[in-house]
């Protein structure tokens, strides 16, 4: 009986073991496989490849993300050349093909304008051209299209995401800025930020021939909304009082307009005034009684009627020693970036545009630490009223009129159309209010 169990035992033995060593084999063979080199390749004569860890490390040399409604990036993590005619960034050594496709601008929400701005490929394959003009510092890509000439969107989608994007990923400030449809009016007007951003020559892709080689790449800008830095999501809870810094830094040093070597008593407070023409909608029909007004509660006025050409560094001189700017919503009020933390900006606001006065300069103005003032014009102050009629649901309602979008037949009535007279004896109180504020600026601050 005791033989027969042996030799019953010994099969099942074996057949035990033999599963042992089958598990144990899978087990380290995967193992193996999970740790095997990137580098690994296999052939014909049947060496290992692991596809997934070569995907794994393909995605860390070039990665993207798109995960912002305001913008994508993309980043070359590894050394690479720039072929410019083509805005294509290639990998060095490339290992397996792979490409991804950018458009720099951080307005990705808005097709429209979107579709005007050329795309930048970073690619892994085929080879890299060779590197003509060698660069020891990585590179920042971005476009200057879009939307850019109008100077609201030259700040609010070009240099405060710039800052916001350099402060956030090169914090020793050491890069080279590589530029999309970088035209020659607005490379000279922004020239003191831009050498002040970065000490290295531009890199304009428009213009260049050469290829350029660096030593990794970001394409793209951060946006964190209209005219605004979150400090919740930058490093050292750097805000836009930072950014304003960063102009004093740029345009102090050229200030040509000293202040008045008068006493505080006979001195008063400047306002700078910011007039439109007639023809761009939005304009103060009564703009010399306006300036009557002013000057009788006791500001000393100056006028500011800034074009496309209109120099920065004259405008931050003016505006940088002033006590109080005013003006109707509009993109010249960017300027109001120069106001002193502690003046006075009074922002008039048409009818149909509460939502975009307060979102482009209400709250900027107090990141700003500006004593902010806002003047909604009455029905009977537009021009929509004579056109449209007081009943009418452009005038009484406007947001019931513009209902769920911002579509440009809706813009352009109150945009383009519209002009205010104002009611200066209702306006009076709030030039007086400002004068105040100004007036205890001033003699604090000078």
């Amino acid at each position: 009986m005791r033989k027969k169990r042996d030799s019953t035992a010994t099969p099942i033995a074996c057949l035990v073991l033999v599963i042992f060593l089958l598990v144990f084999q899978i087990s380290i063979f995967s193992k193996w496989t999970l740790y095997a080199p990137t580098n690994s390749t296999i052939t014909e004569a049947g060496k290992y490849k692991d596809v997934k860890v070569m995907g794994q490390h393909m995605a860390k040399q070039i990665s993207c993300d798109r995960s912002h409604q305001r913008y994508d990036m993309c980043t070359v993590n590894a050394t690479t050349v720039l072929e410019p005619t083509t805005s294509t960034f290639f990998l060095v050594e490339p290992t397996q093909a792979l490409v991804e496709k950018v458009r720099p601008y951080p307005r990705k929400w808005e097709t429209s304008v979107m579709g005007r701005i050329k795309e930048v490929r970073l690619t892994s394959g085929p080879p890299s051209p060779s590197c003509q003009v060698h660069h020891s510092a990585p590179a920042l890509v971005f476009s200057a299209g879009g939307y850019t000439g109008n100077v609201f969107h030259d700040f609010n989608d070009g240099f405060i995401p710039l800052f916001i994007t350099v402060n956030s990923i090169f914090p020793d400030g050491n890069y080279v800025l590589v530029i999309h449809n970088c035209r020659r009016w607005w490379e000279s007007k922004y020239a003191d930020l831009l050498h002040t951003l970065s000490k290295h020559p531009i890199v304009n892709l428009e213009k260049a021939n050469a290829t350029h080689c660096f030593p990794y790449a970001h394409v793209g800008l951060i946006s964190h909304g209209f005219m605004t830095i979150d400090p919740t999501l930058m490093p050292s809870s750097i805000n836009l009082t930072h950014f304003r810094g960063f102009l004093d830094a740029a345009y102090a040093q050229n200030h040509p307009f000293p202040s008045p070597n008068i006493s505080k008593q006979k001195a008063r407070p400047r306002l700078v005034l910011v007039t439109r023409s007639g023809g761009a909608g939005r304009h103060i029909l009564n703009q010399g009684d306006l300036n009557n007004a002013a000057e009788e509660v006791g500001f000393h006025v100056i006028l500011f009627h800034p074009t496309p050409t209109t120099s920065l560094r004259e405008a931050y001189a003016l505006i940088n020693s002033s006590h109080a700017m005013m003006g109707v919503h509009g993109a010249a009020l960017t300027h109001s970036l120069f106001l002193r933390p502690g003046s006075v900006l009074m922002q008039v606001v048409p009818l149909g545009l509460a939502w975009a006065a307060e979102t482009c300069f209400g709250n900027s103005s107090r990141e700003l630490g500006l004593e902010y003032m806002e003047y909604k014009i009455a029905e009977k102050e537009s021009s929509l009223a004579d056109k449209y009629g007081n009943d009418d649901i452009m005038v009484k309602d406007p947001v019931r009129a513009q209902g769920k979008g911002w579509s440009t037949k809706i813009m352009d009535v109150y945009l383009k159309e519209q002009n205010i007279t104002l009611d200066l004896g209702r306006f009076r109180r709030h030039l007086e209010e400002a004068y105040n504020k100004a007036s205890k600026f001033m003699q604090n601050k000078g």
